[in-house]
């Protein structure tokens, strides 16, 4: 049970670092980015259903321990265990392409925004974005407690001459 708990919160741990995806339209409130984004799940899932299927790994085999005597060796019982059983939804990778065109007639592209570095989250005042600004090559984002997130772009030092 430890285990399963430590497991659970180093996912939760390397969730909060990862990248943001979103769908994105410089702009545009994110009040309204979440409004359309849930209008357009709730269409495609209207659209392509949920359609789970039970399915079966392939069997697993097990040899016999391996017992020794004198030099004399020999192996017990081997055996096969049925594959795990699991479940999938067939129409999600359709139902995932029905919410890309959706959001994209809205005029939104999907998006991957980095994590900011340490350094550049120690400089920035804590805040929230409200409206999608526009993004440049080192926009970057950085998460808050309440799981909202700020998205800024870091001023790049130039060494001129």
């Amino acid at each position: 049970m430890k285990t399963l708990i430590r497991i659970t919160l180093f996912g939760m741990m390397l969730a909060g670092c990862g990248p943001l995806s979103l769908y994105y339209q410089p702009g545009v409130s994110v009040t309204r980015q979440q409004n359309d984004t849930t209008r357009c799940e709730v269409q495609a899932l209207e659209e392509v259903p949920v359609n789970t299927q039970i399915r079966q790994g392939p069997p697993v085999y097990y040899p016999g321990n391996r017992y020794c005597n004198r030099g004399q060796c020999w192996r017990g019982n081997s055996y096969w265990a049925p594959g795990p059983v699991y479940s999938v939804d067939a129409n999600k990778p359709l139902r995932s392409k029905v919410l890309d065109l959706c959001m994209a007639n809205k005029g939104y592209q999907l998006v991957s925004i980095p994590a900011c570095s340490q350094s550049v989250t120690s400089q920035i005042p804590p805040g929230r974005t409200t409206t999608l600004p526009q993004l440049s090559g080192n926009s970057c984002f950085i998460r808050n407690e309440d799981q909202t997130y700020q998205i800024v772009t870091p001023q790049i030092a130039s060494t001129g001459g």
